[in-house]
């Protein structure tokens, strides 16, 4: 028998993992997939490795960057390349926003990202009153107009959900859009720091930093868990060769659907709650173009552009990580590395494409975009299947009867980026959370 045994060796299960080794518990970590790390990987793409999942945390919130360099770990900031949204067909200047809805009319009017008809009805608005819980679209569409929602909100949602705006609850997505929307002024900056960090290398060393020192067997699939009188045991592997792990403490730190099965006999009701949580799949693309061959990228001052549905592309964004990122471009060292990303809410059967289909889609997109006419060095497609956790409206409600329902069974705890956040430092303080459950 182990102290703890914590079940995914994502960022939340490492992190877990290694908060619970740090306080004096023998802990095994057992991860289904080959490797560790999750949603954050790096891979080789024309030799140069470069994140083909998350590639940037947020730095206005201090729970990663402070793991990263508590890890020895360097953090580098993101140029100051400006993002561009390609919609009513041009590239256009983003204006300055919450999470899409304008803060500045000036900056809104002079994009040209709305119609006349849709700047006149954003400037003819009228404080809106939040009862409850509504979807960010909803809001949004009463208060400003449908069409700040489809050309505004909904690709900058995308880029973090992959949702719809019209199904992602407000409250769980952008709370402080509630004031706004009722007639608060526009938030002010709290600090001059910039808003995203990421680790020159690429993010994938988290994980990879995080593991070392800590006991985890990949390849082991957790197919049951029930309570025992000393504490949990977990049946691990193929069902030809079952093995048999107990523990006095137990983490699950997976995704919603796997963690709604392993919980079915220990806590029913928040296995059901887990159960009503629905996923996003996406896919990246990424690609490596000889720098001399496309002068048209070369010299660009923008870090890539989203792309809203309603303008019905094949692509969501197209992030151009050797602008983005001082050493994307230093590793590229001729090459110009960037990506593409592919899949929202729903668009499931869309991403059973080929990765030739994925790669050629991509390729009409920035040709159509940024001019891009060459073939590429060398390409890499990569598939997240049920990636992305989708907040419903209720969401905080669904999170807190399931925080009620586990924390009545001794010894369990569970972490992970179904619960309240999708990003790397809310992932890592919801683990932080879990390991302070056990150890407590």
């Amino acid at each position: 028998m182990v102290s703890v045994v914590v079940v995914g060796a994502g960022v939340a299960g490492l992190t877990a993992a290694r908060d619970l080794v740090d306080a004096g518990h023998d802990v095994l970590v057992l991860e289904s997939s080959p490797r560790v790390g999750g949603k954050l990987l790096r891979t080789a793409v024309a030799g140069v490795t470069v994140d083909v999942g998350a590639e940037a945390m947020l730095n206005r919130r201090p729970e990663g960057v402070a793991l990263a360099r508590s890890l020895g770990l360097a953090v580098e900031h993101p140029t100051v390349a400006s993002s561009r949204i390609w919609t009513r067909g041009a590239l256009r200047p983003l204006p300055r926003s919450l999470m899409g809805v304008p803060l500045d009319v000036d900056q809104l009017a002079a994009s040209g990202v709305l119609s006349p008809e849709g700047l006149e009805r954003f400037r003819s608005t009228v404080p809106v009153p939040v009862d409850g819980d509504v979807s960010v679209g909803d809001l949004v569409d009463a208060r400003y107009g449908a069409e700040v929602t489809d050309r505004l909100v909904e690709p900058l949602l995308g880029g973090v959900y992959a949702g719809d705006a019209r199904r992602l609850s407000v409250r769980a997505t952008v709370p402080q859009l509630v004031s706004h929307v009722d007639g608060a002024p526009p938030p002010a900056p709290t600090y001059d720091a910039p808003v995203f960090a990421g680790l020159p290398g690429g993010m994938g060393q988290l994980p990879e930093r995080l593991a070392e020192g800590l006991q985890v067997r990949t390849g082991a699939t957790v197919r049951e868990l029930v309570a025992t009188e000393t504490g949990f045991a977990l049946t691990v592997g193929p069902t030809t060769a079952p093995e048999l792990v107990t523990a006095n403490a137990v983490v699950l730190a997976t995704p919603a659907a796997p963690t709604a099965r392993l919980l079915g006999s220990v806590a029913p009701v928040a296995a059901a709650e887990l159960a009503g949580i629905e996923s996003a799949s996406m896919a990246v693309v990424t690609f490596a173009f000889d720098a001399a061959s496309v002068p048209e990228l070369a010299g660009t001052d923008s870090s890539g552009f989203l792309v809203p549905p309603v303008d019905r592309r094949r692509i969501k964004a197209a992030t151009f990580s050797f602008a983005k990122w001082v050493w994307v471009r230093a590793a590229g060292d001729g090459l110009l590395l960037l990506r593409t990303s592919l899949g929202r809410y729903g668009e499931e059967t869309a991403l059973q494409a080929s990765d030739e289909e994925l790669v050629a889609w991509s390729l009409t997109d920035l040709h159509d975009a940024v001019g891009v006419t060459v073939a590429p060095v060398d390409t890499h497609v990569q598939r997240w299947g049920g990636g992305l956790p989708q907040y419903a409206v209720g969401h905080l409600d669904r999170v807190a009867r399931i925080r009620v329902a586990v924390d009545a069974v001794p010894g369990l705890a569970v972490c992970g980026a179904a619960y309240e956040g999708v990003g790397i430092p809310a992932v890592i303080a919801s683990a932080q959370r879990a390991a302070a459950r056990i150890r407590s």
